[in-house]
C-alpha cells in the first residue's frame, strides 16, 4: 500500500518507528515530515498528508501529534477525508467499517507503538462495510 505519514514534534519519535515498521511490512510510505524532533505546528503537516491523501496520491494517511486530536481536526478540513482518532485496534477497524477512513490519527503521549502496531493490522485488514454506513458517510462530506 501507498502510505503518507507525518506527525508534530510529540509525534515525530514513533512516526519514525511506525515508518519502518510499516516498510517492513512491504508498504511504500512518504514521510512527510518534520524531520527532527524540534517544535513545529502540528497543522502544516496534517495539511500535507490529508492533501496528498485527497488528490489520491496515497491510498492512506498516518498522523501522529501528541494527543491525536489536533492533527485528526486540521486533517478534517480538507475535502474528502476522513481522519479518525485511533486509540487501540478495536477503534481502527470500526474507523474503517463505519466511517471508511482514509487517514489513522494516534495520540504519540497516550499510546505505545504495539498498540499502534495492532491497530494498523486491523484498519488495513477491515473494508468498509457500506450500507447504512455509506449514507452517514455521505452526509459527512461538505
Amino acid at each position: 500500500m501507498n502510505i503518507a505519514i507525518g506527525s508534530d514534534h510529540a509525534g515525530y519519535e514513533m512516526k519514525k518507528t511506525v515508518k519502518s515498521w510499516l516498510e517492513e511490512h512491504g508498504h511504500a510510505v512518504n514521510d512527510m515530515g518534520p524531520y527532527s524532533d524540534e517544535s513545529v505546528d502540528y497543522p502544516d503537516y496534517a495539511r500535507k498528508v490529508a492533501e496528498a491523501v485527497a488528490r489520491g496520491e496515497y491510498e492512506q494517511g498516518i498522523l501522529l501529534c501528541g494527543s491525536g486530536v489536533g492533527v485528526s481536526i486540521s486533517a478534517n478540513k480538507i475535502r474528502g477525508i476522513r481522519a479518525a482518532l485511533a486509540f487501540n485496534p478495536e477503534i481502527a477497524a470500526l474507523a474503517r467499517q463505519h466511517n471508511n477512513a482514509n487517514v489513522l490519527c494516534f495520540p504519540a503521549r497516550f499510546t505505545d507503538v504495539e498498540t499502534v502496531r495492532a491497530s494498523l493490522d486491523n484498519w488495513f485488514a477491515a473494508s468498509f462495510e457500506g450500507g447504512r454506513h455509506a449514507r452517514r458517510v455521505e452526509k459527512i462530506e461538505p
